[in-house]
């Protein structure tokens, strides 16, 4: 084996490792930060005073935002909305539709001590076909939080790329 193809196989064994290694730091708070940036931009955009929560895909807390003049009990819903979207991996609209009356999961919002929130404005953080983390989205009407939480999620594959 000559030096030049040994020197190929070692670059591209490290550039294998640097990958891994990325994709391992997984998703922290620095992404988490820039994530909530770019959703409260488009929320000012939209009129919006939202409240932005990014969770773990363990569902704890990595980070959270309240846009000047946000409703206080904003915080506690987006918070919830990242719990359970990753908890029941789907997003909270898609929830509200299985959790309406006479559906399979009517009642769910009264388990999990009351951390299940059945509204839209949640979805989880998926890349590379795996959830990573989730988001949750409060302060205006479910139809805004909802278009804020499925923009912040169509985003997450370029702001991993982007660390």
């Amino acid at each position: 084996m000559n030096d030049e193809k040994l020197t190929r196989i070692v670059e591209a064994t490290l550039k294998q490792l640097a990958e891994t290694q990325a994709e391992e730091k997984g998703f922290g708070l620095k992404k988490a930060k820039k994530l909530i940036a770019l959703v409260e931009e488009k929320a000012k955009q939209m009129g919006v005073n939202a409240v932005v929560a990014v969770s773990t895909a363990a569902g704890r807390p990595i980070a959270v935002e309240c846009m000047d003049n946000s409703y206080i009990a904003s915080f506690d819903v987006a918070l919830k909305k990242a719990y359970t979207v990753v908890a029941l991996k789907m997003s909270t609209r898609k929830l509200s539709t299985l959790a309406a009356p006479g559906e399979s999961l009517y009642g769910i919002q009264f388990t999990n001590d009351g951390q299940i929130v059945i509204f839209g404005g949640g979805d989880p953080l998926i890349h590379h076909g795996k959830i990573i983390g989730g988001l949750g989205v409060s302060g205006g009407t479910e139809e805004q939080d909802t278009a804020l939480s499925a923009y912040g999620a169509s985003l997450i594959d370029e702001i991993m790329k982007d660390f």
